[in-house]
């Protein structure tokens, strides 16, 4: 096999592994959603949480684990989902 055959073939797995992964995370975000609302959260509450998540999923500091978990609890007392 050549250089070239396997650089396309390395390619084309990542690129099955990609949609692979789309795949599940959309199956995992309608679980997520479905749990949630489960527990009592109401739809703007739910898209609030997966906002939050994306974005501190794709920033990033040296504190955003802290300042991830300090919003999170002060979202849920907020909205009365956790008592302070």
């Amino acid at each position: 096999m050549s250089t070239h055959s396997l650089d396309n073939s390395l390619e084309d797995n990542s690129l099955e592994d990609n949609s692979l992964d789309r795949g599940t995370d959309a199956q995992s975000a309608i679980l997520e959603t479905e749990d949630l609302a489960q527990h009592g959260f109401e739809q703007d509450e739910i898209t609030s949480l997966l906002r939050l998540r994306e974005w501190y999923q794709n920033g990033g500091s040296d504190r955003i684990d802290v300042i991830r978990y300090l919003e999170f609890l002060k979202f849920l007392v907020s909205n009365d989902k956790l008592q302070s």
